[in-house]
């Protein structure tokens, strides 16, 4: 029968209660990373083989040749996991500047000279070896079952899939792998991806080492040559992911922790320093005021990220300085209650991406994101193993000045921020929101929703969000109250209400601790906006 699959109604998510859970955005990969859980592997385990699943069921996010981040606890302490990767080392504002010209400002948004070093494959293999109870072989099972045999095509990725294909159909490889009937797939069609399962294949293997050393980093370098790329297998071979320490900031007697730049997790840190300084929960939770507040501390946080973050080393000022409890309390005062502002960067100087969370009875629960950045990002996937290439390069300014300049063996900057609250030291919650910079602001308005109005995770992520884009505009969800969007408008915000929610507000999954995991478990939610679902048992 041809069904219609659109849905004419609001439709309300139910919480998940479960001891053992996994929450992402397609069903089929929840259910993997459950599937592991049950086999008796750990959060980390179940997150790992999610991620590997993630690359195929939901390609518009995120694929093989990915970047990620993660935060987790292991049941003692708090870790951190950059694996994103370097620009090549060919790469200089000359290379670009020789290419595309002497005004070009940043790398291009696709094609081959937009790809960085992939960073997910060794990402995995790093998670899986310190932290892992499974052979790492048994967490590509999965994903590789589905490679070969193929699922049905959902409504909300088939939408995206569908959006791309003009714009990325000329893209080296493309085609051959997401057209393989000369167009996007329609919903409940069959997608099989052989080439794929290949790369899996030898990935499980090699625990990764096929990817940066073996025949994948061969036949990588070999496609980006052919392309007039830049990458090479010395610079897959050179790639290691970095164990980082967390940043945090308190929040209402909890504490909230992102990865350090080169990603942009500091701009929630800093909205929510801002917003502190203001008794949110006097306010009634979508009004007009409360709405006002939360914006206007987004937009300041933005003004000073997009002007000092870049990788850590390159940075001018330090996360601490920017996080400075007085310099926050100066950005606050810069707040006027009766209208909207085009805020610009202070001085802290004294004197397109896939989100899953997983967690199990034992305690460990892992915060994780893999994102290949925009919509397929570069559009460029190597036909022999399938490895659909990331755009992060993208993300670099060719200008001298700017503390994100392109430079050999540097990271650009990053969107994709994995998140975590704990409380008194004990963790509380695996959390994130992905979607561009959607994502800081999704960070705050959720945390907003269940900190200060006391909203459950569920209702926090269905309730309706907004999106500050630059100066005075705004996007809103076609969902939020009326008087709400007239009274923002009264303010000064230039806003404009957005029915499309995949990309405009991003999706979010929630694990939160209930008690102990062993007797209780976690109350689990997973966002409308995508095609996904919290799994559990």
């Amino acid at each position: 029968m041809n069904f219609d699959f659109g849905n004419p109604y609001t439709s309300t998510r139910i919480p998940v209660f479960a001891r053992n859970v996994v929450s992402t955005s397609h069903p089929l990969a929840a259910q993997a990373g459950r599937r592991i859980l049950q086999q008796g592997g750990n959060a980390v385990d179940a997150a790992v083989a999610t991620a590997a699943v993630m690359t195929l069921v939901e390609p518009v996010s995120n694929g093989l040749g990915s970047d990620a981040f993660c935060i987790l606890w292991d049941g003692k302490a708090l870790h951190g996991l950059n694996a994103s990767g370097p620009a090549p080392k060919a790469w200089t504002p000359e290379y670009f500047k020789a290419k595309y010209g002497a005004d070009a400002a940043t790398p291009p948004m696709r094609g081959i000279d937009s790809v960085t070093v992939p960073g997910a494959v060794r990402g995995w293999a790093a998670l899986s070896e310190r932290f892992g109870k499974l052979p790492f072989a048994d967490l590509m099972a999965p994903a590789i079952d589905i490679a070969e045999r193929g699922y049905l095509v959902p409504p909300v990725v088939q939408g995206k899939w569908l959006a791309a294909t003009p714009l990325l159909q000329s893209q080296p490889g493309f085609a051959q792998a997401f057209l393989p009937w000369g167009r996007a797939p329609e919903v409940g069609e069959l997608f099989r991806f052989a080439a794929a399962a290949r790369a899996l294949k030898a990935i499980a293997r090699t625990k990764g080492e096929a990817y940066y050393t073996g025949e994948i980093a061969e036949a990588l370098a070999k496609f980006s040559q052919e392309q007039g790329g830049a990458l090479t297998v010395a610079d897959l071979a050179a790639y290691q992911p970095e164990w980082v320490t967390p940043i945090s900031r308190d929040y209402r007697g909890h504490t909230l922790h992102e990865i350090p730049p080169n990603g942009q997790g500091i701009a929630a840190l800093i909205a929510l320093g801002i917003l502190e300084k203001f008794d949110i929960a006097s306010l009634p939770v979508d009004s007009v005021e409360s709405q006002h507040l939360q914006i206007e501390a987004m937009k300041l946080a933005f003004a000073d990220v997009y002007r000092y973050v870049s990788e850590r080393g390159t940075m001018e000022v330090t996360t601490e300085q920017m996080l400075d409890d007085a310099y926050l309390a100066s950005r606050a005062r810069l707040i006027d209650r009766s209208k909207a502002q085009d805020f610009k960067a202070g001085n802290p100087v004294k004197g397109g991406t896939i989100y899953l969370t997983a967690a199990d009875e034992s305690g460990m629960m892992v915060s994780f994101i893999q994102s290949n950045y925009m919509g397929f990002g570069s559009g460029c996937v190597e036909p022999e193993f399938g490895i659909s290439l990331q755009n992060r390069g993208h993300g670099f300014s060719l200008k001298a000045e700017s503390p994100n300049v392109v430079a050999p063996g540097k990271r650009p900057f990053h969107t994709i921020i994995p998140a975590f609250l704990t409380k008194d030291g004990q963790p509380v919650m695996s959390f994130g929101v992905m979607g561009g910079n959607m994502q800081p602001q999704g960070h705050m308005q959720t945390l907003v929703r269940m900190l200060d109005y006391k909203q459950n995770p569920q209702a926090a992520c269905d309730a309706p969000r907004w999106r500050f884009n630059a100066g005075l505009e705004i996007n809103v969800e076609a969902a939020m109250n009326p008087a709400t969007v007239q009274g923002l408008r009264g303010l000064g915000h230039h806003l404009e209400v957005i029915n499309d929610s995949y990309q405009d507000f991003g999706a979010g999954q929630f694990i939160w601790r209930a008690g102990d995991p062993s007797v209780e478990g976690y109350v689990a939610a997973s966002d409308p906006r995508r095609d996904g679902a919290a799994a559990g048992y």
